[in-house]
């Protein structure tokens, strides 16, 4: 079986990224492993904050080794955007795979020095976990937001990065690239797409020699992110598509059975619209010819 250290590298050399899908219940779990056992690529399941608080810490972690297990097939799980050491202190003893510690709102020497106890502290209770740190500025929230922040003054530089990971020891980088969490009301519509710094990008990679995240990938331009992988991104996170399409999914369910009251009835809408999108962002990550998305 193949460990998240081995899945990316392989990754790395076939030229692919590996799909993270944030979860907040079994529903979207059950619509993101079906994609990737469909397809046959690895997957990345990420609980934030605000998922682990509600799945379970604990609970979240057997549900994904249960199934690792069971169909003997990698699934990974992520802590995403752990912003205090106690949370990812939890996260390591529950078994998740890598972690998220995220302090990229701090100032950058203190973002260095609590990221590098963090590494220490983590390594120590498994030494296979795999440490991701941020540094940069890409909004807060996967969320549908009526405007766009102001980007331009968080980018991360090749010299910021290098430093970062040099003095930290993480084993993989999440850079601010021009990519943003959640998505505006216009790329709900598919009106309007993000763009990334592909040059940056590449440059971030010369520098640092370790796996990227992209994160904030949703709403992003498919031909954007063909070129982030091909400069360097190894894991690109998906949240808020996935959100959008969950509602829809249950809208869906309830207008077409005002009258139904079972739950695993009206479901199963929600599973399909979420893994409608989970299998066209696998396979664009992947290489793979499939129908673009259709997000209006």
């Amino acid at each position: 079986m193949l460990n998240l250290r081995d899945a990316l590298e392989q990754a790395q050399k076939k030229g692919v990224a590996i799909g993270h899908f944030n979860v907040a219940d079994l529903v979207m779990l059950k619509a993101v492993f079906a994609a990737a056992q469909e397809l046959k690529v690895p997957v990345l399941v990420g609980a934030s904050d605000g998922e682990r608080a509600f799945l379970g810490v604990r609970q979240i972690a057997a549900v994904v080794r249960s199934l690792r297990e069971e169909f003997e097939f990698p699934v990974f799980l992520n802590s995403d955007h752990t912003h205090s050491l106690a949370d990812a202190v939890q996260a390591a003893k529950a078994g998740f795979d890598s972690i998220v510690f995220d302090l990229s709102a701090l100032p950058f020497e203190q973002n260095i020095r609590q990221t590098k106890e963090a590494v220490a502290a983590l390594k120590s209770i498994n030494p296979a976990i795999l440490v991701e740190g941020e540094i940069g500025y890409i909004g807060t929230g996967s969320e549908i937001h009526d405007r766009a922040p102001d980007l331009t003054k968080g980018l991360t530089s090749p010299e910021q990065a290098k430093q970062f990971v040099e003095s930290t020891g993480i084993d993989i980088l999440a850079p601010a690239v021009g990519n943003m969490h959640g998505m505006l009301k216009s790329m709900v519509r598919g009106e309007t797409r993000k763009h990334l710094d592909i040059a940056r990008i590449s440059q971030i990679k010369s520098a640092v020699r370790i796996p990227l995240t992209l994160h904030g990938g949703s709403g992003t331009d498919d031909q954007d992110l063909r070129n982030a992988i091909a400069a360097g991104i190894n894991i690109i996170h998906i949240n808020t598509e996935l959100r959008v399409a969950w509602r829809r999914g249950m809208e869906e369910a309830l207008a077409r059975q005002p009258d139904e009251i079972v739950a695993y009835k009206v479901l199963p809408f929600a599973v399909d619209s979420v893994k409608q999108v989970v299998r066209e962002r696998l396979s664009l990550f992947n290489g793979m010819q499939e129908e673009s998305p259709q997000r209006h």
